[in-house]
């Protein structure tokens, strides 16, 4: 039995080195970075049962409730600059799991007040130090030049904030 062989469509290699090789693209190797972090919140907080994703939300709720007050599906997502769909799909979870309540909001007949639980509270003030040693952990290599990062990503953060995929 013969094998025919297929040639292999045409990529500019020259263009894919660039693409896929960390030490010649920061977007990749942030990328890669990201995927490890999270791989390490992800472990730390299975210990509780939540998500990374579900930390982020309970936590950005508790920051909005006590710093604007009632705080909708849509503001949170904003805030924590997550995709609304996501968003909405994982505030039901939090809600079946009794950590947070969705009650008619006081100012908006169309929305939902997001509010945490007694249960979601006690949850997020047990992540809370578990997220801040894992960073520490995570972040160990670059004691001394952390707030060198920190700054890097804020200029990052802020300024794709005034770019043009900010208005997507």
């Amino acid at each position: 039995m013969s094998v025919k062989s297929k040639k292999r469509p045409s990529v500019d290699i020259d263009t894919l080195t660039l693409t896929l090789r960390p030490e010649n693209n920061p977007g990749f190797l942030l990328w890669q970075v990201t995927n490890l972090w999270q791989r390490c919140q992800r472990s730390k907080l299975d210990e509780i049962g939540i998500t990374h994703v579900q930390f982020i939300l309970l936590a950005g709720l508790a920051w909005l409730d006590q710093r604007e007050g009632p705080v909708n599906q849509s503001r949170l997502a904003q805030f924590c600059k997550t995709d609304p769909m996501m968003t909405s799909q994982v505030v039901r979870t939090l809600e079946g799991q009794g950590l947070l309540e969705r009650t008619r909001h006081p100012t908006d007949g169309r929305a939902r007040h997001l509010q945490l639980t007694t249960s979601g509270a006690k949850l997020l003030n047990e992540a809370m130090p578990m997220v801040l040693e894992t960073d520490a952990d995570f972040f160990r290599a670059l004691a001394e030049d952390q707030a060198v990062l920190i700054d890097a990503l804020r200029r990052l953060w802020h300024a794709a904030q005034a770019g043009p995929a900010a208005k997507r």
